[in-house]
């Protein structure tokens, strides 16, 4: 097959200004951003107008072919439409640390410190999740806020834990409207002027309070929202073995797009993590009820109010990330449904009056709306031409491919990674997406036809062992892939061939091949790897003594845990076993026995702690000073040498 040398062209243009212009490029910049963003949508633009004029209005034939490209044409245009979306939202960005620390030196200068009400709202969670929540709001840094456990369980239990801690224990005679009936509650019950949100498994950083609460000297701000990451590894980093060079599913959302959309003026409170003026929540006659995603009502409520919501892009606490693929699909369900639930309320982008048409369009739950319908029809088009022989549209030369579209493609993958980096990889990136949709899907048409009416649902936490199959994904899975499979099969056969255009079916078995390979991944991420590790571990890299066997010895903390931890010393192999004692700073003396030795290193197990040391280890662990993420940098080597292990069956360490 000879191509046309002149149908390069644009690649290479494209190619030049990614390889030479776009590194050089500040991505703090607006205006390189929106430059950036510009080009991208340019070579779009070019490939949609290509797309129109060449491959659908010249289409005749049956009308049932003609309508199945026009079909098609119209789902690839919804996917741009949201693709036009994201670009405009990414040409900005405002990180907000500067001011923050202005905000946080006026504070205390000024030396009033507004009262902070700090509320964990909780229904059913373990007390191993909820005692992290709890002591890490006890020991914020801010001289004036209380904390209010909001129990909509009705636990004994856990009124006597809070009577323990010091810490104010609030319930009600119902769960009228889930979480945000038990929030209005807790507002009814506390006077502080600004209330602080904390879902029962997030951890406030030590100075969560100190860098939000004075950014409200604006008048206009009614919440604070900061991101929210975690100390535990999601469904996907665990089931696909790439924990250490993948991000949390939530990462390109919190770090990039969020502070993105801070810089258009829509930004809005995500539930947990976020600080919100009292006075604006009274303004809008509390918490709205009307939605299970009470946050984002509350943020579209207030707007209309004046009040403002701004997002500060630093880490100020550290949650529980899914643990189950079923926890992870409770939780995409409960904001798939709020999400679209906002589309029947006055109150939402479509009400009357109090936004701008900016706001209006950049609060539509567009991704919603258009990503699992249009991930579908990815899977789909291969096999129904491969089976059926149906054109997705009219195809005029491999040519108008390498100059149309190929561009299209490889720009949209290069400002992905010019904007956000490492979050972003087309293949698992499109393979998560992929899994996915078999499951949210018929959520996102349930939502659209009965918007109301399904329960609230708590994200399942605490669940460790109970691990699981995912068998509707892993079915819907197995089913694109024989389909797929078998078309390519068949055509592969000339006897059994259904397609004949041989200038297409090369780009078709392409596309089908590459389906095959993401849906694979997709397979993958359907079986929940166990996880052997009660205590997530923190890297800590503090000075530490050691006390075994009537030897004292410096040594290095590598990672701990609440019940254990690596050190970096030189050790006799004879200590194994041996009862030891190793010094923590921060907490003392900690009892412990030596499990593990090494060239250069050792492990040991903590003896059971008594309550001040157990809360002390835990505020100084989840307060914000260490990490779980690994000190090395991503590896993408590393990362597909995991996959790879993890597709012939290797699990989890």
């Amino acid at each position: 097959m000879l191509f046309d040398p002149v149908s390069f062209g644009p690649l290479l243009i494209l190619a030049g200004f990614y390889v030479g212009i776009a590194p050089e490029l500040d991505r703090n910049s607006n205006r390189a951003r929106t430059v950036v963003a510009a080009i991208t949508a340019v070579v779009a633009l070019r490939y949609l107008v290509w797309r129109l004029t060449d491959t659908v209005i010249p289409v005749d034939g049956p009308w049932w072919e003609v309508a199945w490209i026009w079909f098609v044409a119209a789902c690839e245009w919804a996917a741009f439409f949201e693709v036009a979306t994201f670009l405009l939202i990414m040409s900005r960005a405002n990180r907000g640390g500067d001011e923050a620390a202005r905000a946080e030196r006026e504070l205390v200068r000024s030396g009033r410190f507004p009262s902070v009400d700090v509320f964990i709202p909780t229904y059913n969670e373990p007390l191993e999740v909820l005692e992290k929540s709890i002591v890490g709001a006890k020991h914020i840094d801010y001289p004036n806020f209380r904390v209010y456990v909001l129990d909509d369980g009705r636990r004994a239990w856990l009124r006597d834990f809070c009577q323990a801690k010091g810490v104010h224990y609030v319930v009600r005679r119902d769960n009228n409207h889930a979480k945000a009936g038990n929030l209005n509650n807790g507002l009814a019950a506390s006077s502080g002027e600004f209330i602080a949100i904390f879902d029962a498994d997030f951890v406030a950083s030590r100075n969560f309070l100190r860098r939000t609460v004075g950014l409200f000297a604006d008048q206009t701000l009614g919440i604070v929202q900061t991101p929210q990451h975690f100390f535990n590894k999601d469904p996907v980093q665990m089931n696909l073995l790439v924990a250490n060079d993948w991000p949390d599913e939530q990462r390109l959302f919190f770090d990039d797009m969020a502070a993105s959309r801070d810089a258009w003026g829509v930004s809005f409170c995500c539930g947990s993590c976020s600080l919100i003026r009292r006075e604006a929540l009274v303004a809008i006659d509390g918490v709205p009820t009307s939605s299970i995603t009470e946050d984002l009502l509350t943020t579209l409520a207030m707007l209309r109010k004046g009040f403002r919501t701004r997002y500060l892009n630093e880490r100020l606490s550290q949650g529980l990330a899914p643990e189950s693929v079923e926890a992870y699909f409770v939780q995409r369900a409960r904001w798939c449904q709020g999400a679209i639930q906002t589309l029947f309320l006055p109150e939402g982008p479509l009400g009357k009056g109090g936004l701008t048409p900016l706001q209006r369009l950049l609060f539509l739950p567009t991704s919603w709306l258009i990503q699992y319908p249009t991930r579908l029809m990815m899977l789909l088009v291969p096999i129904v031409y491969l089976l059926t022989g149906l054109m997705p549209l009219h195809f005029t030369s491999v040519d108008d491919l390498v100059s149309c579209q190929i561009p299209m493609l490889l720009g949209y993958y290069w400002s992905m990674q010019w904007f956000v980096g490492g979050k972003y990889a087309p293949v698992l990136s499109t393979a998560i997406g992929v899994f996915s949709t078999f499951r949210l899907l018929p959520t996102l048409i349930m939502s659209l036809v009965k918007p109301f009416g399904k329960p609230f649902r708590v994200t399942p936490k605490g669940t460790l062992n109970q691990l699981s199959i995912d068998y509707v994904t892993l079915a819907s899975i197995s089913a694109a892939i024989a389909l797929t499979a078998a078309g390519l099969l068949i055509n592969s056969v000339p006897s059994f061939r259904i397609v004949h255009d041989q200038d297409f079916f090369p780009v078709a078995a392409f596309w089908g091949a590459l389906n095959i390979v993401t849906l694979a991944i997709g397979w993958l991420i359907c079986f929940d790897a166990p996880r052997r590790r009660k205590e997530e571990r923190f890297y800590v890299d503090e000075a530490a003594v050691v006390r075994v066997a009537g030897l004292e010895f410096p040594a290095r903390f590598i990672d701990m845990s609440l019940g254990g931890a690596r050190l970096r010393a030189e050790a006799p192999a004879a200590i194994l076993g041996a009862p030891a004692e190793i010094l923590f700073p921060p907490v003392g003396w900690l009892k412990a026995s030596v499990v593990a030795t090494a060239q250069g290193s050792l492990a040991v197990a903590f003896a059971p702690l008594d309550d001040a040391a157990r809360e002390t280890l835990i505020a100084t662990l989840f307060g914000g000073a260490y990490s779980t993420q690994p000190p090395q940098p991503p590896s993408g080597r590393r990362l597909m040498r995991n996959l790879l292990r993890r597709a012939f069956g290797e699990e989890a360490a």
